[in-house]
Parts: structure tokens; C-alpha cells; sequence
């Protein structure tokens, strides 16, 4: 194994190890794993990683021969796993191993992708060379050197690499192009990359569903919509209609939704269903999201009704989205349709369900559905939340309907634990019976409120003033009776 023959070093010589350690900002992959982000790996390991970190390159392998301890393959493999951030001592800990118990494959592909992801390509390679010797270089380790290359940009030795897998024992199929493909398609902005790749090796290597999975989520990522087409037109003539495809169908329909083409996405839908294949919830989630965003109910409904009729079955939370988007857009009659159908798929309403719509109710004015959807949320356990709470009593006493505002208010006193949370519903309730002039039901409700420890605010007080004044001395004594409570209990 020549790679960690001692003598062999020059490849991995003091100005390749510095040229490791210096990678620009820019190409830095993601942050390693360290093995202190392991709490049970076991003390042997720890204890080799700690010298792996603590000890100087130059200092390593006396150390670890000093520790006294025999690794195991297993043990190898879990130091290599925990080292990316100390690739030149890494690489020594793996040739002092390699004396002691031969390396595994799983080793020596770590060590491959340990080197590449550290953008020490030369050594990377000669690790290779060792690993074809013995026999064990595999699809992983170049699927390792197409992600290397790729996250530090060097997307044309990346395909170098994939010209020169037959020399190395290693089949040029459709899973190593697809390998590299998804690699390249990884990096933003790099679709021409793929494409390029792709439009030379698919006449020698067909492409298979995952192939075009593969550009057309890059597609997607990228927003193209011509070329998304392109692809997906392709896809339909080398592998047909499949339910296989439901990764092509989701990015390809995504695509045009977020590229604002939903009626031409709910035109391959129809397509896609006469053909007994349609995309996967994914696709539906994802769509239905962006409408939300976009505040776009036009198309909702119709595939929503796809969907369903496809057999997959949303979910609460899609079922809360769809309903937000209808009451947003004041669509109550099929916010109250979806409300009875999601308990038949197994979706069951919850607060939020409740709330949205009794919201819209309110906000639209709806006296009478108001009341009789405060009693069904009652029912369900799902009473309104305190804004909507204040809200709905501010409309029912604003348009002819203060007992049941004042039902709504009773109920919340017997039932809700934290009065607190129901100052704006207090002071709504005692404003709009004093412009109704029910003054005494106004000083009564006012009195209880302050017994809770219910805040009145500063402006409701004003405005009772006013109206108690107005009506003569009585009541301007029950006024000053019922601020000298308010002022007692904010001192």
C-alpha cells in the first residue's frame, strides 16, 4: 500500500500540507464534524482524537505509538469520521493504523474524501492509486471526488475524474453519472455545467428517471422555465410516462408555479392523470405554500381537488393553509366545505382551523354565522383566541347583536383561566354597550372587570365620562364611584 509507505512523501511534503490548511474562504465546505460533537463515542476514540487535535503533525505518530493503544477498523474508521479538521494528522494517524491492521475500504474512502474535502488533491489521488492496488476502490470513492471537486468549484476535473473511472476498475453507468450530475447540480448556478456533461455522455450512457430527477430539481433551484421544459419534454421521449418520475413531476410543476404558470401546471396535471402518474405530496405542499405567499386562491381549489382525487391525502397543516388562503380571500363558503371534509380524511380541525375562519366571519361582518360558529368552536373546545375574541365582540355590539357579544364575554369569564390576555375584549364590551347607552349594565360589567383585576384602559374611562356625565348627576355619582375603584386598584 504505497500511499502510506513513509518513504513516499512527497506528495504529501510540508508545502502540500500548508497548501491544505489554506483554503479560501469562498470554497470552504460546511463546517466538519469534530468528535466533541459525539457525546458516547467511546474513550479510546476520544482519547486519539484529542491527540489528533492537541498534538502537532510533525509530533503525531510518536504520540500515538506511545498511547500504547492497537485500533481496530472500526476504531479507524470513527477517527477518520471526527479528523476533517486536522487532514496532515489525519493522514498520519492513518499510516501509523495502516502498520497495525489493514485499513478497510470504508477507511480508505474516508481518507479519499477527508483529502478532497480538504482540497488536497494530489494526495487524494495517490490514495486512489493505493486503493486500486489493493483492490478496493469502489463507486463511493469517486461519488467522494465528484463532491470534492464540485463544492471547490473545479467542475472540469470533476468530469476528468468520471472519464478516467474505466482505468481505475470502476463502471461508467448511469449511477456514476448521475452521481456527478447531482454534484455539479449542488453548486449554485452550475445547470450549463450539467447540461454540458449531460448532452455528451447520454448518447454512450442513457439516462434513467433519476437522471432527469436530477436537472430538473437544478432546473427548479434555478427558476428556468424554458429549459425546465426542454428537459422535461426530453424526459417524457428516453423514459416515458412513469410513476418513477414523481421527483421529475414535483420539480417540473413547482417550477412552473413558482414561475407564476399554475394554469399551465394544472394543464400537465390533467396530462399526468390521464397517464395514471401524478407528483407526490411534495409537489402539492410546496404549491400550495407558494400560493399562500402569493395570497393566490385562482387555482387552489382545483388542485387541491387533484390531489385528493389522486388518493393523497393532506394533512392538518395543508388543511390550515388551504383554509387561510380561502379566508383570506373571503371565500367563507369553501372554508366551511373543507372544514367538514378534512375529519373524513383524518385531518381534524384544531384552533387555528377555528380561529382563521371566525376571523373571516367577523371581519366580513356576518353577524349570525358569527354566533353560531362561536357556538360550534365552544363545542370542539376550541374557543376564540383573545384578538379575535375582542374583535367579534366589537362587531356584534356595532351591528344589532349585544347579547350575543355579551354571551361571548360571559363565556369567556366562567371558562378562561387568564382573564389577563382579555383586556381588549373588555374594553370593547364596555365601550360599545356605553354608545348603545346600557349604562348600567356598563357600571355593573365595569365593577366586575375590577374585581378580576381586569385592566380598563386610561381612553375607556374618557369615554365612559363622557357618556355617564351626560346623562345627569346619578350618573355622574356612579361614574365617580366607579373611577374611585379604577384609580384604588391602579395605585
Amino acid at each position: 500500500m504505497e500511499f502510506i509507505d513513509e518513504n513516499r512523501n512527497t506528495k504529501l511534503s510540508r508545502k502540500s500540507q500548508n497548501q491544505t490548511l489554506s483554503i479560501p474562504n469562498s470554497l470552504q465546505p460546511q463546517r466538519f464534524p469534530t468528535h466533541l460533537d459525539e457525546p458516547d463515542i467511546s474513550p479510546t476514540v476520544r482519547t486519539l482524537c484529542d491527540l489528533l487535535t492537541n498534538v502537532s503533525p510533525h509530533d503525531i505518530e510518536s504520540a500515538l505509538s506511545a498511547s500504547g493503544i492497537i485500533p481496530t477498523s472500526d476504531i479507524i474508521q470513527q477517527v477518520l469520521s471526527f479528523s476533517y479538521n486536522q487532514p496532515s494528522s489525519a493522514v498520519k494517524f492513518f499510516r501509523w493504523a495502516g502498520r497495525l491492521v489493514k485499513p478497510s475500504a470504508c477507511a480508505w474512502n474516508l481518507i479519499v474524501d477527508l483529502l478532497g474535502k480538504n482540497q488536497s488533491f494530489e494526495p487524494m489521488w495517490d490514495a486512489m492509486r493505493s486503493m486500486k492496488q489493493e483492490g478496493l476502490l469502489s463507486m463511493s470513492t469517486f461519488v467522494s471526488v465528484f463532491g470534492s471537486y464540485c463544492i471547490a468549484h473545479r467542475f472540469s476535473e470533476a468530469t476528468m475524474s468520471f472519464d478516467v473511472m474505466d482505468r481505475y476498475g470502476v463502471e461508467q453507468d448511469v449511477v456514476a453519472v448521475n452521481s456527478l450530475l447531482s454534484a455539479i447540480c449542488s453548486e449554485d448556478n452550475q445547470m450549463p455545467v450539467a447540461i454540458e456533461f449531460f448532452d455528451k455522455i447520454k448518447m454512450k450512457i442513457p439516462p434513467d428517471e433519476d437522471t432527469f430527477a436530477i436537472l430538473l430539481e437544478g432546473w427548479e433551484r434555478e427558476g428556468n422555465l424554458a429549459k425546465a421544459r426542454n428537459t422535461f419534454g426530453e424526459m417524457i421521449v428516453k423514459v416515458g410516462w412513469s410513476r418513477k418520475n414523481i421527483s421529475s413531476y414535483d420539480a417540473f410543476l413547482t417550477t412552473l408555479v413558482r414561475g407564476s404558470h399554475v394554469d399551465e401546471a394544472l394543464r400537465f396535471l390533467q396530462v399526468m392523470k390521464k397517464n395514471d402518474c401524478l407528483p407526490g405530496l411534495k409537489f402539492f405542499s410546496t404549491t400550495l405554500d407558494i400560493l399562500v405567499k402569493q395570497n393566490d386562491s385562482t387555482y387552489v381549489i382545483p388542485l387541491w381537488d387533484t390531489m385528493v382525487d389522486g388518493g393523497l391525502l393532506p394533512n392538518l397543516i395543508m388543511y390550515n393553509a388551504l383554509i387561510g388562503l380561502l379566508c383570506n380571500n373571503n371565500d367563507v363558503h369553501n372554508a366551511f366545505r373543507f372544514l367538514d371534509e378534512m375529519v373524513v380524511h383524518g385531518a381534524f380541525p384544531d384552533s387555528l382551523t377555528y380561529n382563521m375562519i371566525f376571523h373571516c366571519l367577523v371581519r366580513n361582518k356576518m353577524v349570525s354565522e358569527v354566533g353560531k360558529f362561536f357556538v360550534e368552536m365552544i363545542k370542539n373546545e376550541a374557543p376564540p383566541i383573545s384578538s379575535n375574541h375582542a374583535a367579534a365582540i366589537k362587531m356584534l355590539l356595532g351591528n344589532d347583536d349585544p347579547e350575543m357579544a355579551i354571551d361571548m364575554w360571559n363565556y369567556m369569564v366562567d371558562n378562561c383561566v387568564s382573564l389577563s390576555t382579555f383586556n381588549e375584549s373588555a374594553n370593547e364590551l364596555l365601550i360599545g354597550l356605553c354608545n348603545l347607552g346600557r349604562l348600567v349594565e356598563v357600571k355593573r360589567f365595569a365593577e366586575t372587570m375590577l374585581d378580576r383585576r381586569i385592566k380598563i384602559f386610561d381612553s375607556t374611562m374618557d369615554k365612559l365620562k363622557d357618556a355617564f356625565y351626560k346623562k345627569g348627576r346619578s350618573f355622574r355619582d356612579k361614574y365617580d364611584s366607579l373611577s374611585r375603584e379604577w384609580k384604588d386598584m391602579k395605585s
